[in-house]
């Protein structure tokens, strides 16, 4: 008899994480060789608890690609080590894995669900009739290794370039000097911010300042480049990563932030745009806000670019197929062919080549004062922002999503 599947989803959300979830289950169920398809409640930490729901039937794909965020839900579950074979977590992942005949695990999520991914398939490595493990990249934060981008990247970035272009224009309006400063999403990579800096990458002067994890924030020179660009322009608008660092490697604005950290041991991170707001007031103490873009950034659907929504769904039918020839152990990712016309073509990869590993934005990119650079920065990012995404609206103008944790 044909194995059952299961997919879950887990890390953070964005626009396209579910258009990868309807790729998985179109090509699950067009495939003819898988029994149920499972979907698993809040990732890894819902299928311990036996959390499954049957959405073999499901067939309502294009609204389910329209849906932000996660239609079963997340999770931040670190599992034990793998030399921990007998621990808890995988004795009853075992238990879940048998009592519904599993045959196929398909994982959608960032640097820590590969982790996820890595550790299962090395469980079960060797054994008789094991499931195939498969890992599928999501993260807005753009930074998982060996694939040209990660889906929900896209949409992320126009929502970052379009909003951050009618910010510059709201500061514009008041000859009045005044310093506006965007903080973005971005631990250790500068992916998101530079999608912020577009309006200057395609020919605008703003945001005047931009500032990246993978270069190192001197406050001094910050202040003495914000008060000379005021004598030249009455607004100054700077966009920065949550996670920049001084000097000497540490958070800017570090003693402003709670230190608290995640199961995977990363801090959370807010408050440096509120921290150089406080700086640039204190220190030149002209008109300052800081705005805190946070959540909406990663699921703005009505901002969702189409080409992130199809590559979303052409790499969760990719899963499948891998799952299906035996690929355990591996990640679908994209390989970019051509920026014109823009064309890529989808690879597998080992698991543990990007495992709990990130990506940062080149050492040639990070020099925004290079025309070249920036070009290619603007070649690299356009491609992946591009087209629009129709809405199911209801009767009261707002939109229906699908949620199968209702």
């Amino acid at each position: 008899m044909a194995k059952n599947l299961v997919v879950a989803q887990s890390g953070g959300p964005s626009v396209a994480i579910n258009a990868t979830l309807a790729g998985v289950i179109a090509a699950a169920k067009e495939a003819g060789r898988i029994g149920k398809i499972y979907g698993g409640i809040h990732g890894v930490e819902g299928i311990q608890a036996g959390k499954l729901v049957d959405i073999t039937d499901f067939s309502d794909f294009e609204k389910l690609k329209a849906t932000p965020a996660m239609a079963l839900g997340s999770c931040r579950c670190k599992l034990p080590p793998i030399e921990q074979k007998d621990a808890k977590s995988y004795q009853l992942l075992r238990h879940v894995f048998k009592q519904y005949d599993i045959g196929y695990f398909l994982y959608i999520g960032g640097n820590d669900s590969m982790d996820t991914v890595y550790k299962l398939s090395r469980l079960f490595a060797g054994e008789e009739n094991a499931p195939v493990f498969v890992g599928i990249p999501k993260t807005i934060d753009n930074d998982l290794p060996l694939t040209d981008h990660t889906p929900g990247y896209g949409s992320a970035a126009k929502y970052l370039a379009i909003t951050m272009d009618e910010i510059i224009r709201d500061t514009a309006i008041y000859n009045v000097p005044a310093v506006t400063i965007v903080e973005v999403m971005g631990r250790n990579a500068g992916w998101l911010t530079l999608a912020a800096a577009m309006p200057r990458f395609v020919g605008g002067k703003k945001p005047d300042f931009v500032a990246i994890p993978e270069v190192p924030f001197d406050e001094d020179v910050f202040v003495r480049k914000v008060r000379e660009q005021l004598k030249h322009t009455p607004n100054v608008v700077a966009a920065v990563s949550e996670g920049i660092r001084d000097l000497s490697g540490h958070y800017v604005g570090s003693n402003a932030k709670s230190g608290a950290v995640d199961v995977f041991g990363h801090a959370y991170l807010s408050g440096v745009g509120k921290y150089l707001e406080g700086l640039v007031k204190r220190e030149i103490g002209c008109k300052v806000r800081s705005i805190e873009l946070n959540l909406m950034q990663r699921c703005s659907a009505h901002l969702a670019a189409k080409s992130d929504i199809e590559e979303g769904y052409a790499i969760g039918k990719a899963g499948v197929e891998a799952a299906l020839r035996g690929e355990t152990g591996r990640m679908v990712a994209l390989r970019r062919i051509s920026d014109q016309p823009y064309q890529t073509e989808l690879f597998t990869v080992a698991i543990e080549e990007v495992a709990n590993l990130e990506k940062l934005v080149p050492e040639k990119w990070r020099n925004l004062e290079d025309p070249k650079a920036v070009a290619e920065i603007r070649n690299y990012i356009l491609p992946l922002m591009q087209g629009d995404v129709p809405q199911f609206r209801n009767e009261y103008g707002m939109n229906e999503y699908v949620s199968f944790m209702e």
